[in-house]
């Protein structure tokens, strides 16, 4: 692979990362309300998700499921429920009020965070289809294969999860606006609106 490639690999991913997405969202989200260690347990989550995306991309798995209408659909509309499900438990949320001293405490297992970021991760199709167009344009097919895997994937692993890092900091850093009182509920209001529009918005993704 010559530095050429990866300098356009590289804006590529920058594109892809820094746009704001349901991941980045829920890192942000995670940030407000449970600080920076939730997001990122979560951020970690997402990031095993995509990669394990972009993995199955790589060896041709990716154009399989990309191209199977069942597995698409199935995928597609696991993660559009869940972005749902996340927006529904905002919006019915009767919490008036963040409190300093709990919404700064990860609850007792990282899990639960990691978990959240890996379903959301995983059970986006634009990833799929991204990662499946993407790749044959930068593979050499006539060099070695695991050298340019290792190198696109320590690529896209790096700049995922410093974006996911951003976005969860930023959530933790806007979180003493929301400490105000009465703030919580209109944060609710807010994020639960926005996770149901994009469960919306991803249910409409199709493999054209």
């Amino acid at each position: 692979m010559n530095l050429e490639t990866w300098i356009v690999y590289f804006f590529a991913v920058l594109i892809l990362t820094a746009s704001p997405g349901p991941s980045s969202l829920l890192c942000m989200t995670k940030g407000v309300t449970t600080g920076f260690k939730g997001a990122l347990f979560t951020a970690l989550g997402s990031l095993t998700a995509i990669t394990g995306v972009l993995t199955l991309s790589f060896t041709g798995l990716g154009v399989i499921i990309a191209s199977s209408e069942l597995v698409f659909n199935i995928i597609k509309w696991c993660g559009a429920a869940y972005l749902a499900y996340l927006g529904y438990k905002a919006l019915t949320s009767k919490e008036q009020n963040y409190e300093m001293s709990e919404a700064l405490v990860v609850p007792t297992s990282a899990v639960k965070h990691y978990v959240s970021g890996f379903i959301v991760g995983a059970s986006n199709p634009k990833a799929i289809l991204f990662f499946t167009a993407l790749f044959p344009q930068f593979i050499d097919a006539q060099a070695a294969l695991l050298p340019q895997y290792s190198i696109f994937t320590i690529t896209f692993m790096v700049m995922e999860l410093s974006w996911l890092l951003i976005y969860g900091y930023l959530g933790t850093k806007s979180s003493n606006w929301i400490f105000a009182k009465g703030r919580a509920q209109m944060f609710n209001r807010l994020t639960g609106g926005v996770f149901i529009g994009a469960g919306a918005l991803l249910a409409t993704t199709s493999r054209a």
